[in-house]
């Protein structure tokens, strides 16, 4: 363990976490903290729990001034939306753009790279965001858990694509965070899972799966698009997974 990385707490290594996946106001860290970001990814799911316990709490407080279920499911959406960044949404959009917008993986990496979004973000955006919306609809009407399960869910399989892919740019935000080991990575979707069964219970072991194979699915093709990951990619599987883990929990009542 690097000298720096032994004078962290897991306080900070968490925080750090947190700066990385939201825009929440937080203290001031030292440098060595965000160094050691690859050490912490056992923090992920448990900052999707906290953005999600936000975020449901505005949707528990719509509901509690008599707003309809679709209402509070828009505000839902709209807090996850704003306490991230928006960086999830960003990087589905990019990633559809540039995995089928261009014909090799540089031109692939270029589109992902720009700023302007196409037809096949927009598509993906309204399609996936639609899902989130009607699957919130029909879930919050009776508990708020989900939204929490599903923020630290899709979050815990985030570090197994940091540490089982190779980066595909030299630069850029997935690069300057860092490789996290498989034991780390590991260790994140551990947690997941217990927060998870938790809130969930034996269906966990069909959310679970569901969630990891469409994550999968996703690392099987940034590798044959663009060789590797990006944070594009990253944000584009924390999408992925949390609509799957939504519809799961719709199609089982």
């Amino acid at each position: 363990m690097p000298e720096n990385d032994a004078r962290i707490s897991p306080m900070q290594g968490f925080l750090a976490v947190l700066s990385l996946l939201s825009r929440l106001p937080l203290p001031r860290l030292p440098p060595a903290a965000f160094a050691a970001t690859p050490r912490m990814v056992w923090a992920f799911p448990l900052a999707g729990a906290l953005l999600g316990s936000l975020a449901a709490l505005g949707g528990a407080l719509a509901l509690a001034l008599g707003l309809p279920a679709p209402i509070s499911a828009g505000i839902v959406l709209a807090l996850l939306m704003l306490l991230s960044g928006a960086m999830h949404e960003d990087g589905l959009a990019d990633c559809f753009d540039g995995f089928w917008g261009g014909h090799s993986p540089a031109r692939r990496l270029e589109i992902m790279k720009d700023s302007q979004i196409g037809s096949y973000g927009v598509l993906a955006l309204i399609l996936v965001t639609g899902l989130r919306w009607l699957a919130l609809t029909s879930l919050i009407a009776h508990s708020l858990w989900p939204v929490i399960l599903a923020a630290a869910l899709s979050r815990s399989l985030l570090p197994l694509l940091m540490a089982s892919m190779k980066q595909a740019r030299d630069a850029g935000l997935a690069r300057s965070v860092g490789q996290p080991s498989l034991n780390a990575a590991f260790t994140a979707l551990a947690i997941g899972a217990a927060l998870t069964f938790l809130l969930s219970g034996a269906a966990t072991f069909l959310i679970l799966p569901l969630a990891l194979a469409v994550t999968l699915a996703l690392r099987h093709l940034a590798l044959r698009k663009i060789g590797g990951q990006t944070g594009d990619v990253l944000g584009a599987a924390q999408q992925m997974s949390e609509v799957t883990i939504l519809l799961c929990l719709v199609s089982l009542g």
